[in-house]
């Protein structure tokens, strides 16, 4: 993440590194892309696409266990990687809708360990 995303970081949830994967949802042969971490408000993940700020993405969240789940996110910031990184760009996401049972089935992954600073 930027300098500027750091200095101007307003969570309201903490965001911690969970073992989860995701890819858009309903494109089912489409490669996953590690999800970087996630909290009850959002998620950060890499993406091969560019996508504008503002837009919305529906996600399918792939759990450890080989389940999943689907929620709809507003990008709220993309970040373009160097080249030979693990995917073009890193995107920060805010979930707009995500229904009582994907809170739900996330919330085991969001008590670990808290990330750094």
């Amino acid at each position: 993440m930027s300098t500027a995303h750091a200095q101007s970081d307003r969570r309201s949830f903490p965001r911690l590194k969970a073992p989860l994967y995701s890819r858009p949802a309903r494109l089912y042969f489409g490669a996953k892309q590690q999800v970087l971490d996630v909290s009850r408000g959002g998620a950060r993940i890499y993406s091969d696409e560019p996508h504008a700020e503002g837009s919305l993405l529906e996600l399918e969240l792939f759990l450890a266990d080989g389940s999943s789940l689907e929620c709809i996110a507003r990008v709220v910031w993309t970040t373009k990687l160097p080249r030979g990184a693990v995917a073009r760009y890193e995107v920060g996401l805010a979930f707009v809708e995500a229904p009582p049972a994907v809170l739900t089935r996330l919330q085991p992954l969001l008590v670990s360990d808290a990330l750094d600073g």
